[in-house]
C-alpha cells in the first residue's frame, strides 16, 4: 500500500477530484506514514512547498479512524495574518472533509469566541498569546475546550524558535498537555533552519514519544538566481527597481519602518504602483495593500519582515533587498516568496545603500550558495518567562501551591535548563516584594503584581514582549498606523510631515495624553521614525566578510558597481590576513583589534580587555577598538594574559540593561536578571577560536 493509499479514502477523493491534484508533493508522501504514527516531526521544505497539507491530511486521517471529538488539532502561527491566510484554506479542506475549523486571535470578536468556546470546531488556528488568554481568563473555560486535544502543528517554528516566544509557547503546550492528560502529537513546519535535529529536539522538550525531521532533497528549487548592485541611496535603488523588471510583480524588503516609508514615496516619485506593509500600519491600510498586491501584476509592494512569513501575496516575479537581513536564514526566507510558479527560481536582488552593507550582502550570498544556514538557539536561561508562567498559572488555577506551580512547569523547566534552585529563588523574590502574595500555602498576584500587570484585564501578562510607547495616527476616522513620538520633531516651528503607507501627512494636531496624532493629506515628503534594535551578525557571517576582503575573487553575480565598491574596502584592508586576528593602529589615532567574530565575542572580549584604555572599549560585528592612548603592544599582552587566565568570557551586565531587555526582569533577583543577559550575551565557541589564533601588530600610516 502506498503511502497516499493510507490517507482517509474522503481525503484521497478530494485530492484527485476536487483539488485535481496529479500526486502530492515529496514532503507531503514523506510525511503521511511517521504523521499516521502519531510521531512528532520536523516538516522542512521551501515556501509553498505544501508543508501546511503535508502536516494537516495525516493528522485529519487520525482524526476520522480514530473518531476525535471536539477541539483536537490547535494551528499555531505567528503572525495573525498568517493566521487569517491559512483559515481560508484549512476551512475549505475541513468542509472538504465534514469538519470544522475556526481562527483565534486578537482581532477575533466576542461573539466569535462565545460561539467556539460554545461549539468548539475540530481545528483551531490561534496565535500562543491567544492560548494564554483561554487558559488564564476567568470568564471561559479553557480546561473544557482544550481537554479533547491530540495534536499540535507549529508554523513557521523558526520564528518562534530563536527568542523568549518560544520558550513561551512550549511552556503553554506543556499546560495544555497536563489538562489534556496526554502528551499531545507536536508537528513543527519551517522553510528555512540549521542543525536540524537540535530543533527538533527543542520541539519535542519533555516528550517522551519519538520523533522525525521530514526533509527531501531541495532539488530544483534549491538553486538560487543571486545579483549585488550597489546603488548608494534610496532614491538610486528607487531609480534601479523603477527600470528593472517592468511589467512583473516585485516584493521589496528593507531593514526598517522609515526605510519602507522613504522608498515607497521615492517609487511613486518615479510612477511606479507602489503599495506599503509594515508592523505600524492600520489592519485596515495593511490589508488593502496586500490584497490589491495580490491582485495586480505590475507592480510593487515594499514591506519590512512582516512579509517574510508565509502570507500568501500571490505569484511573484521578483526579490529585491535594500541592504539585506543579518542572517543566512532570514534571506532564504525572503527570496523563497519567489520562484513558486513551474519553471522559475528562486531569486534575489541586494540594492546596497553603502560600502559596508555591500560586504554583508555578499557574505550573506556566498553562504547562501554553499547552503550554510544559520543554527536556530533559542535563549538561554529564560528565568523571566518564568516568572511569567508563574503568574499566569496563579490566574489560571486561581490559586497556586508552590509544589503544583513545579509539576506544571516541570518539562518547560528541564528543556530550558531552569533548576528547581532557580524556581525556588524566584519564586521567593516574587513573594517579598509583593509580586506575588501567598496564602494558606497558595500563591495569587500580589500588590505589587496587580499594579505592574493587572490592568487591561492583564493583557500585559500575556505577551513576554515590551511594547514601544508609540503614537495612533489618525485621519478623520481612519487609524494609519503609529509611529514614535521622536517623529514629531521639527525645525522652525514647523508642523512635521509624516510618511504612512508612502504617502505625506502634516500633523495638524497632537493629543499627548491619548497618544494620538492627528493629520491631514499632503504632497509633500516627510519622515516617521521607530526605534529598532542594533545589528548583531554572528561569528560565521562576519569570518566570511573578513574571507571576502582578505581575498581577490570576484563572483558572476556581482555589478560592476558592487565589484568597484568592494575592491575599494579591499584596498582599505589591505593588512588583511585570515591566518589570525591584527590589532592595527594608526598615528595619533585609536587602536582597533580586528577580530571579525560577531557581537556577542566582541561584547565579552572588549568588556574584559577593555580596562587596558582606563574606560569601557567600543566594540560592533567586526572588531574591538580603544582610545589612542593604548598602544598596540599593550593590546597584545592584554590578549596573551586573558588567554591565559581562561576566564569566563561573558560581557558585565548593569541592571539597568537586564531591565530594559526583558520585561518581566523586576520579577527576578537583580543578579539573576544580570546573569540571564550575561548567558545571552556569551558566545563560547566564537570567543574561544579568537583566543586560540595568533595576533599581530599593523601600523598604518594616515
Amino acid at each position: 500500500m502506498s503511502a497516499f493509499e493510507q490517507l482517509h479514502p474522503s481525503i484521497q477523493h478530494h485530492v484527485v477530484n476536487t483539488l485535481g491534484w496529479n500526486s502530492l508533493r515529496p514532503l507531503q508522501e514523506d510525511a503521511i506514514v511517521p504523521l499516521l504514527a502519531g510521531r512528532h516531526a520536523l516538516l522542512l521544505a521551501p515556501t509553498a512547498g505544501g508543508k501546511t497539507e503535508a502536516s494537516m491530511f495525516p493528522l485529519y486521517t487520525r482524526m476520522m479512524n480514530e473518531g476525535w471529538t471536539g477541539l483536537s488539532i490547535l494551528y499555531v502561527c505567528p503572525l495573525k495574518a498568517l493566521l487569517n491566510a491559512l483559515h481560508i484554506r484549512l476551512a475549505h479542506y475541513g468542509r472538504l472533509f465534514g469538519r470544522s475549523c475556526a481562527v483565534w486571535h486578537g482581532d477575533t470578536g466576542p461573539s466569535e469566541r462565545r460561539r467556539i468556546l460554545a461549539d468548539p470546531p475540530d481545528v483551531l488556528l490561534i496565535t500562543p498569546e491567544s492560548l494564554e488568554v483561554i487558559l488564564t481568563s476567568p470568564h471561559r473555560d479553557g480546561h473544557g475546550l482544550l481537554s479533547d486535544l491530540r495534536a499540535v502543528v507549529v508554523d513557521e517554528i523558526h520564528a518562534f524558535a530563536g527568542d523568549d516566544r518560544g520558550w513561551h509557547l512550549l511552556s503553554v503546550i506543556g499546560r495544555i498537555s497536563r489538562i489534556a492528560r496526554r502528551e499531545l502529537q507536536r508537528v513543527g513546519l519551517s522553510a528555512t533552519v540549521g542543525k536540524e535535529q537540535d530543533l527538533l529536539a527543542w520541539l519535542t522538550t519533555g516528550c517522551s514519544g519519538g520523533g522525525d525531521v521530514i526533509a527531501p532533497p531541495a532539488g530544483a528549487a534549491g538553486t538560487i538566481d543571486l545579483r549585488l548592485d550597489y546603488v548608494g541611496s534610496l532614491e538610486n535603488a528607487a531609480v534601479v527597481i523603477s527600470r528593472l523588471h517592468r511589467g512583473e510583480k516585485r516584493l521589496v524588503f528593507c531593514e526598517g519602518r522609515s526605510g519602507v516609508e522613504q522608498l515607497s514615496f521615492q517609487l511613486r516619485q518615479n510612477e511606479i504602483t507602489t503599495h506599503v506593509s509594515h508592523g505600524s500600519l492600520g489592519k485596515d491600510e495593511r490589508l488593502r495593500a496586500e490584497r490589491a498586491f495580490a491582485e495586480a501584476t505590475d507592480c510593487v509592494i515594499v514591506s519590512t519582515s512582516t512579509l517574510e512569513l508565509g502570507i500568501d501575496v500571490g505569484d511573484l516575479d521578483r526579490v529585491i533587498l535594500i541592504d539585506g537581513p543579518s542572517t543566512v536564514a532570514s534571506f532564504l526566507q525572503r527570496i523563497g516568496r519567489a520562484g513558486r510558479r513551474a519553471s522559475t527560481t528562486r531569486n534575489g536582488l541586494f540594492l546596497t545603500l553603502s560600502p559596508q552593507s555591500t560586504l554583508r550582502a555578499a557574505a550573506i550570498g556566498d553562504l547562501a550558495l554553499q547552503g550554510w544556514i544559520d543554527p536556530m538557539e533559542p535563549p538561554a536561561a529564560p528565568f523571566h518567562v518564568v516568572a511569567q508562567q508563574i503568574m499566569a498559572l496563579a490566574l489560571q488555577e486561581r490559586g497556586i501551591g508552590r509544589t503544583d506551580c513545579r509539576q506544571w512547569l516541570e518539562a518547560f523547566l528541564r528543556g530550558s535548563g531552569v533548576s528547581d534552585d532557580d524556581l525556588t529563588e524566584i519564586l521567593a523574590h516574587m513573594v517579598s516584594t509583593g509580586v506575588l502574595s501567598e496564602d494558606q500555602n497558595l500563591l495569587w498576584l500580589g500588590r505589587h503584581g496587580e499594579d505592574q500587570y493587572g490592568f487591561r484585564y492583564f493583557m500585559e501578562l500575556f505577551s513576554v514582549f515590551t511594547s514601544d510607547p508609540l503614537f495612533s495616527v489618525r485621519h478623520g476616522q481612519e487609524i494609519l498606523g503609529e509611529v514614535d513620538p521622536s517623529s514629531f520633531l521639527a525645525k522652525d516651528g514647523q508642523q512635521p510631515v509624516l510618511l504612512m503607507g508612502g504617502r505625506g501627512w502634516r500633523v495638524k494636531e497632537i493629543e499627548w495624553s491619548r497618544k494620538v496624532a492627528w493629520v491631514e493629506p499632503v504632497p509633500d515628503s516627510g519622515r516617521s521614525r521607530w526605534s529598532s534594535p542594533g545589528r548583531h551578525l554572528g561569528f560565521r557571517l562576519c569570518r566570511t566578510m573578513r574571507h571576502i576582503l582578505a581575498t581577490d575573487s570576484v563572483p558572476d553575480w556581482w555589478s560592476a558597481r558592487a565589484i568597484t565598491t568592494i575592491g575599494a574596502l579591499r584596498a582599505e584592508f589591505a593588512w588583511l590576513t585570515e591566518g589570525g586576528t591584527q590589532v592595527v593602529q594608526r598615528p595619533g589615532g585609536d587602536t582597533t583589534w580586528w577580530t571579525f567574530a560577531g557581537y556577542r565575542a566582541n561584547a565579552a572580549l572588549g568588556d574584559h580587555l577593555g580596562s587596558l584604555g582606563g574606560s569601557s572599549a567600543r566594540y560592533d560585528n567586526l572588531s574591538i577598538t580603544f582610545g589612542s592612548s593604548v598602544s598596540a603592544a599593550r593590546i597584545v599582552d592584554g590578549i596573551q594574559e586573558l588567554r591565559s587566565r581562561g576566564t569566563r568570557m561573558a560581557p558585565d551586565v548593569a541592571l539597568d540593561d537586564a531591565i530594559r531587555g526583558l520585561k518581566f526582569a523586576d520579577c527576578l533577583p537583580v543578579q539573576m536578571a544580570a546573569e540571564e543577559l550575561r548567558r545571552r550575551l556569551e558566545d563560547r565557541e566564537a570567543v574561544g577560536q579568537v583566543m586560540g589564533e595568533a595576533v599581530g601588530e599593523v601600523a598604518v600610516q594616515g
